[in-house]
């Protein structure tokens, strides 16, 4: 009977085909995701639409921590040139973005091609 199983030996509208499906069905819907490990996972900077040939960019704030004011520029431009693979990403200026309470949420980079 196990191999009339693998092999789907069994016609439509019979029992062990209804067995079958239900054994399939819940197996998709009742599987946990982090079986899978297919999570996705956030990217630290997100390119935005800009006008004027220039880019900009939404940099988390994780990746400038503890990086001064005025090496800001030169991490972002090292860090935006490594990913693209591209050594024409130019950053020209860094703003940060703060929300309603005065936190730092994040980063927005202008760059130049």
């Amino acid at each position: 009977m196990f191999k009339r199983f693998i092999l789907w030996d069994f016609p439509r509208a019979s029992w062990q085909y209804d067995v079958m499906v239900g054994i399939i069905v819940a197996f998709i819907f009742l599987t946990p995701r982090a079986w899978f490990r297919d999570q996705p996972k956030p990217s630290n900077i997100a390119m935005l639409p800009s006008g004027n040939g220039g880019s900009s960019f939404f940099i988390d704030s994780e990746l400038l921590s503890g990086v001064p004011r005025e090496r800001q520029i030169s991490r972002l431009t090292e860090l935006l040139q490594r990913r693209s693979g591209s050594h024409r990403v130019n950053i020209v200026r860094v703003e940060p973005i703060l929300n309603a309470e005065g936190e730092l949420e994040g980063y927005m980079a202008f760059a130049r091609p």
